[in-house]
């Protein structure tokens, strides 16, 4: 594999437009590290340049490892994607469902069935968040849940308030993003009987060795966090970073709170591409990884458009991961062969490992999109052009260099 300079020397025009702060890129073919990028600043004010061990807050990047966890109960027997998950969460007994999704939370009809464990890591659970939502329900998420990540409230108080919420569909039905990744993370630690983050730690961070990888940065890491910038037109890079704990959060977000490194994500990708082992750590059987990765959704549900564009187009959703089912036509916005997968963080992160081509991507970067009610409309938009056009580079940049695809310059 050829990977020229035109990877770095693109994103460092996006850099020097102002658009992002920097990146940290890597590739890795057929067991070794092909390129590795470094580029820009974790602090600007601070004159600090990215590094190889700069820690990002990886957001939604945290899903398939949370999704990993509840497949081992699955093994283990504890649970089974069929399982309502009223069995250890009674909180969603007898949950209502909106008429209209953007209607009155007071014009509501009976739940159908109960919402189950495939509901949850599929996204068909038809509970929502605040910032894929529109109307009273978005704004009802942010008041009564607050924001998505840094939750004032504990584990079992926001299950409660959560399942005080009505559904914004009926479960099953379809395609949803929401904070059902959460409530499985919660649900796997009642299951397991201890805490989330200690059954994260114990059965996957600390038998794969990923010591950076954590729901907070503890006070000796700090230096090598980067900071969270927003890009406002016409403006300099404004530094929103979340403010820094004393200890560990009692809230330990499942769907987006784990801070990583390029190379503890890329030991928890090696395993997924090698079908559920590593080093001699098996996590999940092969057959179970074939389940996670296979797509889940109907041709009815892909049909729906996700934070308003037609996000199912070659590709589809399996358990806890997007997988690509056709390759030409998921290439209008992004590039990759038959059966990759990964799923990407709401703070610009991104990976996908591809089985066909031995191949794993990982990008990061600490770019802040608005997360409040009914902001899914700019999620795709609310960007300055420079920074939406950076991951499309290096992606299919890459693929051009494997043969795939003609390069973008």
């Amino acid at each position: 594999m050829n990977l020229t300079n035109k990877i770095p020397g693109a994103l460092q025009g996006v850099i020097d437009a102002g658009d992002l702060s920097g990146f940290v890129t890597l590739t890795w073919r057929k067991g070794e590290i092909v390129q590795l990028n470094t580029l820009g600043k974790r602090d600007i004010a601070g004159d600090k340049p990215m590094t190889r061990d700069t820690m990002f807050r990886i957001a939604s990047m945290t899903k398939p490892l949370t999704s990993v966890l509840a497949l081992m109960l699955m093994e283990e027997g504890k649970l089974r994607l069929d399982d309502p998950i009223t069995k250890w969460a009674p909180e969603f007994s007898g949950m209502k469902v909106l008429k209209s999704a953007s209607g009155p939370l007071d014009d509501v009809y009976d739940a159908p069935r109960d919402i189950t464990v495939e509901d949850l890591l599929t996204h068909r659970s038809g509970l929502a968040y605040g910032f894929t939502s529109v109307g009273p329900i978005a704004h009802a998420y942010q008041d009564v849940l607050g924001p998505p990540l840094g939750n004032p409230h504990g584990p079992d108080m926001w299950m409660e308030r959560l399942a005080g919420l009505p559904l914004s569909y009926a479960p099953g039905e379809r395609f949803h993003y929401s904070h059902a990744t959460d409530v499985l993370g919660f649900l796997v630690g009642r299951v397991a009987g201890t805490s989330y983050q200690d059954f994260l730690k114990s059965r996957i961070l600390e038998p794969l060795g990923m010591t950076d990888t954590d729901f907070w940065c503890p006070p000796e890491k700090r230096d090598r966090m980067a900071k969270l910038y927003k890009a406002e037109e016409g403006a300099p890079l404004k530094d929103v970073s979340f403010v820094h704990e004393d200890h560990p959060p009692a809230f330990c977000a499942g769907g987006g709170g784990l801070i990583s490194t390029v190379d503890d994500y890329l030991t928890f990708a090696r395993l997924m591409l090698n079908r559920g082992e590593l080093n001699g750590v098996r996590l999940i059987r092969e057959d179970t990884f074939n389940l996670m990765a296979s797509n889940r959704l109907t041709p009815e549900q892909r049909e729906i458009p996700f934070m308003g564009i037609p996000f199912w187009m070659g590709q589809g959703f399996g358990l806890g991961v997007s997988v690509i089912t056709d390759p030409e036509k998921q290439a209008w916005m992004g590039a990759g062969s038959a059966g990759a997968f990964g799923w990407p963080g709401a703070f610009g992160t991104w990976w996908q490992a591809d089985p066909e081509e031995d191949l794993i991507l990982i990008y990061l970067i600490q770019n802040s999109m608005e997360l409040g009610p009914e902001s899914a409309s700019q999620v795709a938009t609310g960007q300055r052009m420079g920074a939406r056009a950076a991951l499309p580079i290096f992606q299919k940049q890459t693929y051009a260099a494997l043969g795939k695809g003609p390069p973008l310059f």
